[in-house]
């Protein structure tokens, strides 16, 4: 969780990640952000992002975007 938080953080650092459980469903991400944290996710994990995981649940938490990633990972 620590480096999906490094990560967040260096996107946008005005957002507290670990609080925050609706930042698509309040607006807090917009569509740029989203774009930005799938790239780097993909890049520091290895894992391709489709098109239909980017729905609102899967980034509405860190802990979302986490299990996101550990889901395409246990794919492998």
């Amino acid at each position: 969780m620590d480096r999906i938080l490094e990560i967040l953080s260096s996107i946008r650092a005005d957002i507290d990640f670990e609080k925050e459980e609706k930042l698509i469903d309040d607006g807090i991400l917009d569509s740029f952000d989203i774009v930005s944290i799938v790239a780097e996710l993909c890049a520091e994990y290895d894992v391709t992002i489709t098109v239909d995981m980017l729905e609102p649940e899967n980034f509405n938490s860190a802990a979302a975007m986490l299990a996101l990633v550990e889901s395409i990972l246990d794919e492998d």
